[in-house]
């Protein structure tokens, strides 16, 4: 997570926000909070394609300044999470924001999208 917009207490909860997230869902997450380079959404689709796995990430952009928010899920991911779901967790994120809580909006939507993502629990009947 580049540092950008946060200060080290912020990345700090981001930290721990992502680290509970990916233990919940099994799937890695990145934040991105910063200037965005050109069109937002071709900008964190090159971001997610340079993670190490893409196809089990999902990466979250966010340039305040601009207010803009980008949520990039790969296949993998996108087996159990759903756009809708992407969807409304970025409206939860942007109300966040818009009333100047940044770290939290992130920290929420952080774990809805954990929440969401997290395979179903399937049961074995026994023979």
């Amino acid at each position: 997570m580049p540092v950008g917009e946060l200060n080290t207490a912020e990345r700090y909860q981001v930290d721990e926000a992502i680290r509970q997230a990916e233990q919940i869902s099994r799937f890695e997450f990145s934040v991105f909070v910063g200037r965005v380079d050109g069109e937002p959404r071709a900008f964190a689709t090159r971001l997610h394609n340079s993670l190490v796995a893409p196809a089990r990430s999902i990466l979250i952009l966010v340039d305040p300044n601009a207010r803009v928010l980008e949520i990039v899920t790969g296949g993998v991911v996108r087996r159990n999470l759903t756009d809708r779901e992407v969807e409304l967790t970025a409206f939860q994120m942007q109300a966040s924001f818009a009333e100047g809580n940044l770290v939290d909006g992130l920290r929420r939507g952080i774990q809805q999208l954990a929440e969401h993502a997290r395979a179903p629990e399937t049961l074995h009947a026994e023979s």
